[in-house]
């Protein structure tokens, strides 16, 4: 079972990429936005080791992870607006806008109905292949929105197995925040390349 720290974490997650989505689509949002804010998410995470800043200091009670806030304050939140960025950067639009919708969705409901699971995910230990399903159905079911059904579906599942194996790089393990967007718009982009 999640605890509650947890859930709300992946609430937020989920609220915060249907908001990013949202600004993307509407074109309130662009690279430029995306790395401003990225900017003030590091300046703020910098300023946050050494003082508490009063309503982002609330926010990391509520949904930082509290050896998180120690080393690197806001870390998911940076991580997740990299993703966005990237994905922004280095794909066509809908496919950037697909791309965030899969992490936005998949990566937020697949431990809100793991922790139900009974299934081991066979990449971690820790997380349930029930969550990585319905994961996938609902990221697929958003991502369907801006690209093909079979493009959103192959993105899905590829990006939601990303997801549920646990990468790691010079013995840290790797963002899925960043990777599961990336992954997905790649598969996509592939997709276009072979079968137009």
């Amino acid at each position: 079972m999640l605890n509650a720290l947890e859930t709300r974490r992946n609430i937020f997650h989920l609220i915060f990429g249907i908001v990013l989505v949202d600004l993307i689509y509407l074109r309130i949002l662009d690279w430029l936005g995306l790395l401003v804010l990225l900017l003030i998410g590091l300046a703020l995470s910098l300023i946050s080791r050494k003082w508490r800043i009063p309503v982002i200091g609330w926010l990391l009670d509520k949904f930082e992870r509290p050896e998180v806030i120690k080393k690197f304050p806001g870390k998911g939140m940076i991580y997740y607006v990299a993703g966005a960025l990237l994905s922004v950067l280095f794909f066509e639009r809908n496919i950037a806008l697909a791309s965030i919708t899969i992490l936005a969705l998949g990566d937020s409901i697949a431990p809100l109905v793991g922790q139900f699971g009974k299934l081991k995910h066979p990449f971690s230990d820790f997380k349930f292949m029930e969550g990585a399903l319905f994961g996938t159905v609902v990221a697929f079911i958003g991502a369907v929105l801006f690209v093909k059904p079979w493009e959103a579906m192959m993105a899905s599942v590829v990006a939601m197995i990303v997801e549920g194996v646990d990468l790691k790089l010079f013995g840290e393990r790797v963002d899925d925040n960043v990777v599961v967007p990336v992954v997905a718009g790649i598969v996509i982009v592939i997709m276009r390349f072979f079968w137009v």
